[in-house]
């Protein structure tokens, strides 16, 4: 059925008296009583309806979902001078460190998470052993390992700056078994060596250059 353009106007309240005579007309010769103005509204308030209650179930689904976990750690050399910080952050599949660090030695670096968040300089032998709640020896190549807090090792430039990022889910900054926020605490420790990945129980690291204690939130 074809209707004047006029009808539009009617159902948006500006209808004149010959627009009225067209529609009515023309709903004569379909021999229909349909009312298209109130068709029309309704079908509109059920779309709108419908867009704002998808738009609800979105924003719903949305602050239900898990937050991100975060942490941070300050870390500071033997002389008790700020040499990097890293972001700890965790989401679907594990915890993703970032490191930024300066005034360190060349080359490559063991990076560890300790056991406990205690950073005594000069020797951060306060820190503990490797964070290790599996019991499992130490080396991301060994057949018997790894410690949960054995991390890549970090490349430091030729002006002593370092930028590291790596991603592992063997610890949570949540709750549970491998949580780095356990009765003591853990810390994140650069040595001044290389991990040969193997060596029990500390990879050949050898002395610690900084450390820094792993502290939630943050960000």
């Amino acid at each position: 059925m074809w209707v004047p353009q006029s009808f539009w106007r009617k159902c948006a309240g500006r209808s004149r008296g010959s627009d009225r005579k067209l529609l009515m007309a023309a709903l004569r010769r379909r021999k229909t009583h349909v009312n298209y103005c109130n068709l029309w509204r309704e079908n509109f308030v059920i779309a709108r309806n419908l867009i704002v209650l998808a738009g609800l179930v979105f924003l719903t689904g949305c602050s239900l979902a898990a937050p991100e976990s975060r942490a941070t750690a300050e870390l500071k050399d033997r002389n008790g001078n700020t040499v990097g910080r890293a972001v700890l952050r965790e989401s679907s599949g594990g915890v993703t460190l970032r490191l930024d660090v300066k005034g360190l030695t060349p080359g490559l670096h063991a990076v560890h998470v300790h056991a406990v968040g205690k950073c005594e300089g000069p020797a951060f032998t306060t820190a503990g052993g490797h964070f290790n709640p599996a019991g499992k020896k130490h080396g991301l190549k060994s057949s018997d390992g790894a410690h949960a807090g054995d991390l890549p090792n970090m490349l430091i430039a030729k002006d002593g700056s370092g930028r590291f990022e790596t991603k592992t889910d063997a610890i949570t900054l949540k709750s549970g078994a491998t949580s780095v926020f356990d009765s003591d605490g853990s810390a994140l420790v650069i040595h001044v060596g290389v991990d040969d990945y193997t060596t029990d129980p500390t990879g050949n690291a050898g002395d610690r250059a900084a450390c820094g204690l792993i502290v939630a939130g943050g960000d």
